[in-house]
């Protein structure tokens, strides 16, 4: 059993559901998600028992590409953080009306097929073609399903397609250079590369330009808070949600190991930057009356943060990063969701039109409440342990990089607290509020017990990828 399994059953769930009609896609897609959800806990059980569900074959002859995919660890969390909220992302929609929904839903899971072969290629050339094709749905997804004004949404979705797509052009072009040198693609070979500081020094920039604008860090982030604003909600939990974490993962899998000497040599500039995001997102969420724009700050914030461990270069610094990345995952979705149930009810994402929901609906006021607690870091939540973990390898590097970093959980109290406070408590809307319906409590209950339950237990994720983090952190300073 290999792991290109997931990506067959997404990619035919893809085609599936577009041919299933507008009746049935919905179902449909949801059927695919729970398969490949399924299959990858089981490929889970395979790869602990020390099955090697690594694939790899010879593609094409000129240049040399190969088909491999790299089932470790890392890989494997990213795998199941993408089958998992893909599932919980379809089955949160089955509230909406969606215009001609077969080809919504079928690029929805072909996103999630992209979206996985991102995390799973160790070939060069082959995990560019899976980055590339992940921009595709979801350009059409916000594009043709999204919010607000028409002309201002193709604006906001246009301008973020050629930022993303001229950032990975830099990276096509890293990627060349180094088949140039190495003369394969495969990540072990380019692992082998023994680089000038020179050289280094251009291919870190070039990765760093593409993954820095996925994430987003500033000052590449300006597409973020419109995009994620006018998408429809299952985009937006998808860009959140998941892509997003295609940069941050691709961060320490190719960025770090290949270039560890820039890495090392510039590491406070770039740690500088993501703790910038947290202090700039965090300040910019405070004056959102839109409460999709505020979640939208408030994501930039915690991935700076993320970011900001990522570039360490310490166990702690990447072991927190990557179980703050699928923390964030869960509580960014549960969010959204949240503000998509509210705009159902009142049509309206603005804040100061909102008030007394807690005294309609007391279940979707307590789910939420968990959801904000969850998002500033309340300890026994997943997110603490992410966060404090990524704080105490900033405390390593330098105690003022912690202390600047640690605004992100004032600031984020302050700022979540208050939205929560307007939303929820005050006067009562006049607009009647039903409480949240059956398959609205099942989605966001299923998040708030991930969230918990790893906040309490989080020993099978930091067992599962921490042996692929430290191979990664010997190869970072075997070239140091």
């Amino acid at each position: 059993m290999n792991v290109s399994l997931i990506l067959i059953i997404l990619l035919v769930g893809a085609f599936v559901t577009f041919l299933s009609g507008d009746k049935l896609a919905s179902k449909v897609s949801l059927f695919f998600g729970l398969v490949a959800m399924g299959c990858s806990i089981v490929l889970l059980t395979h790869y602990n028992a020390g099955e090697n569900i690594s694939v790899i074959t010879k593609w094409i002859t000129k240049p040399n590409v190969s088909f491999a995919l790299k089932a470790d660890g890392l890989s494997m969390a990213m795998l199941l953080l993408n089958t998992v909220l893909t599932v919980i992302i379809i089955f949160s929609s089955f509230g909406n009306q969606y215009k001609n929904s077969k080809s919504f839903y079928a690029l929805v899971l072909f996103m999630s097929f992209a979206m996985a072969g991102t995390f799973l290629a160790s070939d060069g050339l082959l995990y560019y073609i899976f980055w590339e094709l992940a921009l595709i749905p979801i350009y059409f997804i916000a594009l043709v399903w999204g919010n607000g004004d028409v002309e201002e949404r193709k604006k906001a979705v246009v301008k973020f397609f050629i930022y993303t797509l001229a950032g990975s052009l830099f990276m096509l072009v890293a990627f060349i250079y180094l088949y140039q040198q190495a003369g394969s693609f495969l990540l072990e070979d380019l692992y082998k590369l023994k680089l000038s500081e020179t050289e280094q020094l251009w291919i870190f920039l070039a990765f760093f330009l593409a993954y820095a604008i996925k994430i987003p860090l500033i000052p590449f982030h300006t597409w973020q808070a419109n995009v994620y604003q006018k998408s429809p909600t299952v985009g937006t939990m998808l860009l959140s949600g998941i892509m997003l974490k295609m940069g941050l993962y691709s961060v320490i899998r190719w960025q770090l190991p290949i270039t560890s000497l820039a890495a090392a040599e510039y590491r406070y500039i770039f740690i500088g930057l993501g703790i910038a995001g947290v202090i700039y997102g965090s300040i910019v969420a405070l004056k959102q009356n839109n409460l999709k724009k505020l979640l939208a700050y408030s994501s930039l914030a915690h991935v700076g943060l993320i970011a900001a461990g990522t570039y360490t270069l310490t166990l702690d610094g990447l072991r927190g990063a990557v179980l703050q990345m699928i923390a964030h995952g869960f509580v960014v979705v549960g969010l959204f969701f949240a503000s998509e149930i509210i705009f159902r009810r009142y049509q309206t994402c603005s804040i100061s039109e909102m008030g007394g929901i807690r005294a309609q609906a007391p279940r979707l006021a307590s789910m939420f409440i968990l959801l904000v607690l969850a998002s500033v870091s309340l300890p026994t939540t997943f997110n603490f342990i992410g966060e404090f973990t990524v704080l105490y390898s900033l405390y390593q590097v330098n105690i003022w990089f912690a202390v600047l970093g640690g605004t992100t959980i004032i600031l984020g109290a302050y700022y979540m607290l208050k939205m929560y406070q307007h939303a929820m408590l005050g006067e009562t809307n006049s607009k009647g509020f039903p409480d949240v319906t059956v398959n609205e409590g099942i989605a966001m209950v299923a998040i708030i017990g991930v969230l918990f339950f790893f906040g309490m237990y989080p020993k099978p994720i930091m067992d599962l990828i921490t042996p692929s983090l430290e191979e990664i952190l010997t190869q970072i300073n075997r070239i140091n």
